[in-house]
């Protein structure tokens, strides 16, 4: 949903800026939105009227209290963990501190980007210091803004106005960006407050951040472990933070947004050569082989199959056939991530295809004719042409569309 009402009062002011120094004040770091060039709040969110988005306001965290927490080990459920599996964990010798949040992951131009929603009063303290000891940032949270990780914000651009949309379709969440604060590493790109988790469909609470900071965090794995049960998953963040991922943790992909129904509960382990291989049981219930005009053979998720079979079509009978070349297919369901990176792509899902690779190579306007993309459009596709970072080739369900 997009809140054109707040466009006007968002882009009248600027991001708060939380630098790796922790001192507002100073520069933003480049690539920052050309609409938030300055480090002082914007007179939508003050310190004295901090609320920016009142539809998606929570209550205004007052000072910090208590201790700063390391972030060792995120525990991730398919469904949300019980308050008495929480109380268990946060019992255990060893567990100094842990804070309940929901996970998800957006898909946003081509990749899947985690988000967060948070109680920003109590997940502040799980923050790094610098973040941690910034009222502003936890109140422009509460407030209905986002705070986006400094070092991630390639993966989430703003447009002129300082809003990032979480997602890719057309009806996708749209969020005025309150801040650039350092976050947990390896935890998430993006935090927002519970509302918007509501609204985005996450799954409350199905995440829990455990900090151990007495102990070696691997001492209460097999006890956290048995706790949740082994459909959950326990991953060291450190790890995470270094090598993407936690490679001795079954990993686990919670997406939120349209195409939700086509990916459901995603569960996959990483094989170390850039490939995963998912449950064998989402496999079979989720990817088929499947007759499509032109292309011929396709292997996609069965939900995508219907609406690429009517696209095709449609191009077939407006007499464009001959504009996508079936050689230059380059697939739809590809078990990998994203090339030197430990992030999923669409592809994963089998929810993308790759058409004319020869003339559409990535951060190139493209030789793909608009007629084509304007029918994939019509579809439930999104184009990857229209990319901050260009992917001419690349078309992915964004919405779903039954053909009648």
């Amino acid at each position: 949903m997009r809140l054109v009402s707040l466009r006007a009062a968002a882009a009248i002011g600027a991001v708060l800026v939380v630098t790796l120094a922790a001192c507002a004040g100073e520069p933003s770091k480049p690539g920052s939105p050309s609409s938030s060039p300055s480090v002082e709040a914007s007179e939508s969110a003050t310190a004295d009227s901090p609320v920016a988005d009142p539809s998606h306001a929570v209550d205004m965290p007052g000072k910090r209290e208590g201790t700063l927490h390391s972030t060792d080990l995120l525990i991730l459920s398919e469904e949300t963990l019980s308050a008495g599996d929480v109380k268990k964990v946060r019992g255990l010798d060893g567990v100094s501190g842990v804070e309940q949040i929901s996970l998800a992951q957006v898909s946003v131009q081509g990749r899947l980007v985690k988000v967060v929603a948070v109680d920003p009063s109590t997940y502040r303290n799980f923050a790094p210091f610098q973040s941690a000891d910034s009222d502003e940032v936890w109140q422009r949270v509460a407030g209905g803004e986002v705070a986006i990780d400094p070092e991630r914000q390639d993966e989430l651009p703003a447009d002129k106005d300082g809003f990032v949309t979480l997602g890719s379709s057309k009806d996708a969440t749209s969020v005025h960006v309150g801040a650039y604060a350092p976050q947990p590493p390896g935890l998430a790109a993006a935090v927002v407050n519970h509302k918007w988790g509501e609204e985005m469909g996450m799954e409350k609470g199905n995440a829990l951040i455990v900090s151990t900071a007495a102990i070696a965090p691997n001492r209460v794995v097999k006890p956290i472990q048995e706790i949740v049960g082994e459909d959950a998953s326990v991953q060291r963040l450190d790890v995470v933070a270094r090598a993407g991922l936690d490679p001795n943790a079954p990993q686990q992909a919670h997406v939120v947004g349209t195409v939700a129904e086509a990916v459901g509960n995603f569960t996959y382990r990483a094989n170390g050569d850039g490939t995963i291989t998912p449950a064998a049981s989402w496999v079979s219930s989720h990817i088929v082989t499947a007759q499509v005009p032109i292309l011929g053979s396709v292997t996609c998720n069965k939900v995508m199959v219907p609406q690429l079979r009517a696209a095709l079509q449609e191009v077939v009978d407006r007499g464009l056939a001959k504009t996508i070349d079936p050689k230059q297919y380059a697939g739809c369901y590809y078990p990998r991530f994203i090339a030197n990176s430990t992030q999923l792509s669409n592809h994963a899902f089998g929810t993308a295809v790759d058409l004319n690779t020869a003339g559409n190579q990535r951060g190139t306007v493209g030789e793909m004719d608009r007629t084509v993309v304007a029918i994939f459009e019509r579809w439930g596709f999104t184009w990857g042409g229209n990319w901050k970072w260009t992917d001419p080739m690349h078309f992915e369900m964004n919405r779903i569309v039954k053909p009648g």
